[in-house]
C-alpha cells in the first residue's frame, strides 16, 4: 500500500480545513462522495468535526489510526475530531448516511455541553456499534433521511429542525452504546475543564513543548498540582496524556507517510533517531521500523 507524504486535514473530505467552522451540520449519503473516489476515502483527519456513519447496506474496512477494522452492515461508526480515519467501502454495495457536525453542536443533546462531548468522545473510543435489531436500522435511517431533507430543502425553520434531528440521532447512538455496555444508560460526569484545556494545549504544542511545566504555567498551576488534578480526573498523569499524543503522531507518521524513521524523529523534535526509537519501544514494546513493517503488511493483507 503506497504511503502518503502527509496525513491530510480536511473540513469535509476533499475540502480545505475550516478553522472558523461553527454551528455546522451536514449530512450526505455514503455513496454520494465515496462513489466519486473509487469507494475509497483515504486516511485523513478533521480538526473539529464529529462524524456518525449509519451503514445500512454493505460494509468494508475502517482505517482507524494505525489499525484496519472490518465492518459490515447494519452498523454505526462514530469518529471523533482529530482522529485519523479512512474507509474502503464495498463498491456499489454500500449505502447509508454520513452525518458531520462541529463540536459546539453537541450541546443539542439537551444537556450541559461538556457532558454531551464527554459522552460522544467516550462512545467513539470504541467506534463500531452493531445494529442488531431491524427497528434500530429503520429508525436511524429515517432520522438521517429527515435530516437530509431539512438541510437540502432549507424550508422555514430548517436550522432548528436539523439540530433537533441531529439530537435524536445522537441520542439513538448513545442508547445503542448503553445497550452494548449492558448498563441501560450512559452516565458520565461533565468533562473536567482543566483536562479539556490541557488536551487542547497539548494538541497545539506537543511537537515542540515536552515539559509539563510549560502546560502547568499556561493553566496557572504547578506541575505537581496539574499531575494530581489530571490523575484524579482521568486515572493517568498529565505526562501520560502528553506521551500518548506524541505516540499517536509517531504512529500516524510511520503508517501514513514516506518519511524515514530519522525524519520522523526530527519532525517530532526528538534529539536524535535513537532517542525516538527508545521512546517508541518503551511505549509499544516494538521498534518504529518493526511497527511500520507490521502495519504495511496488515494493510496489504486487507486491501481490496
Amino acid at each position: 500500500m503506497p504511503h502518503r507524504t502527509t496525513l491530510p486535514l480536511f473540513h469535509l473530505y476533499g475540502d480545505p480545513p475550516d478553522d472558523q467552522a461553527f454551528d455546522f451540520v451536514h449530512v450526505e449519503t455514503i455513496s454520494s462522495r465515496s462513489s466519486l473516489n473509487g469507494w475509497t476515502i483515504s486516511p485523513h483527519r478533521h480538526r473539529n468535526l464529529f462524524q456518525v456513519l449509519v451503514v445500512e447496506r454493505g460494509g468494508g474496512m475502517l482505517d482507524l489510526e494505525a489499525d484496519a477494522i472490518p465492518f459490515a452492515a447494519p452498523t454505526v461508526i462514530l469518529i471523533a475530531p482529530t482522529v485519523a480515519h479512512g474507509f474502503r467501502f464495498r463498491p456499489q454495495a454500500t449505502e447509508g448516511y454520513v452525518v458531520s457536525f462541529t463540536e459546539d453542536v453537541a450541546g443539542t443533546l439537551g444537556e450541559n455541553g461538556n457532558v454531551a462531548l464527554a459522552r460522544l468522545r467516550t462512545i467513539a473510543a470504541t467506534p463500531l456499534l452493531a445494529l442488531g435489531r431491524n427497528e434500530d436500522v429503520v429508525r436511524l435511517c429515517r432520522l438521517c433521511r429527515e435530516l437530509l431533507d431539512e438541510t437540502s430543502l432549507a424550508r422555514e425553520g430548517y436550522d432548528v429542525a436539523a439540530r433537533s434531528y441531529l439530537a435524536l440521532i445522537c441520542i439513538e447512538v448513545a442508547r445503542l452504546a448503553a445497550s452494548r455496555k449492558r448498563t441501560g444508560a450512559v452516565t458520565l460526569q461533565a468533562a473536567d475543564p482543566t483536562v479539556e484545556e490541557l488536551r487542547r494545549l497539548i494538541e497545539l504544542h506537543f511537537q515542540s513543548e515536552r515539559n509539563i511545566g510549560f502546560y502547568a504555567d499556561r493553566l496557572a498551576m504547578t506541575p505537581d498540582r496539574l499531575n494530581d488534578h489530571v490523575k484524579r480526573a482521568t486515572g493517568v498523569t498529565a505526562g501520560h496524556l502528553l506521551r500518548q499524543r506524541i505516540l499517536t503522531e509517531a504512529k500516524r507518521q510511520l503508517v501514513f507517510t514516506q518519511l524515514t524513521v530519522g525524519e520522523i524523529a526530527y519532525e517530532l523534535a526528538f534529539a536524535d533517531p535513537s532517542h525516538f526509537g527508545r521512546f517508541f519501544k518503551k511505549q509499544t514494546g516494538t521498534t518504529p521500523q518493526a511497527f511500520r513493517d507490521s502495519a504495511v503488511r496488515a494493510r496489504a493483507a486487507t486491501a481490496g
